[in-house]
């Protein structure tokens, strides 16, 4: 998580409160880090850490959409902004689908 938070400093992020939710809370079976995130303003931010060897393809971004909905409902309340961190190799067409659904993307 220190790794996480130094990334998200440097680029001028700073976060009142950083919630880490287990994806087993959300009945999901991925190898995934899940955080909820408040920053100064009060805006809720959800961020998604994603470490595989296998490439991250088109048909995963829906996966990733589902996800979000499913912290939604867990939590309780929309996201302003969605982050996700991706240590895999990265498709093109799918960097543009998290792109097109509003996502911000760090490789």
């Amino acid at each position: 998580m220190q790794m996480l938070v130094d990334s998200l400093r440097k680029k001028g992020k700073i976060y009142k409160k950083m919630q880490e939710i287990s994806p087993k809370e959300l009945g999901i079976r991925n190898k995934i880090k899940i955080f909820k995130a408040t920053d100064m303003r009060g805006y809720f931010w959800a961020i998604i850490v994603v470490e595989q060897k296998s490439r991250i393809l088109l048909k995963d971004v829906a996966k990733f959409e589902e996800i979000l909905a499913k912290l939604t409902r867990y939590v309780e309340h929309n996201f302003k902004h969605k982050i996700i961190f991706i240590n895999a190799p990265l498709c093109s067409k799918a960097k543009d689908g998290f792109k097109s659904l509003g996502w911000r993307v760090e490789i």
